[in-house]
């Protein structure tokens, strides 16, 4: 049985199941991405600042376009 395919979005790195257009931004999403950061708080998240994070979720940290 296999899964879900998670994909990440080019322009903000939101990590989606089996989605063409990302459901934050509308971006294009890609299956090529490394790197997995879960976001719990984005508020106290210093790599979510860094990223420019502005909701809590699944990012990737490398997207290929």
């Amino acid at each position: 049985m296999v899964g879900p395919v998670l994909r990440a979005c080019k322009e903000c790195s939101f990590i989606t199941e089996d989605s063409d257009t990302c459901p934050i931004c509308g971006g294009q999403t890609s299956k090529e991405w490394q790197g997995y950061l879960v976001v719990t708080d984005f508020e106290k998240s210093e790599i979510a600042k860094k990223m420019g994070i502005t909701r809590n979720g699944r990012y990737a940290l490398k997207v290929r376009s």
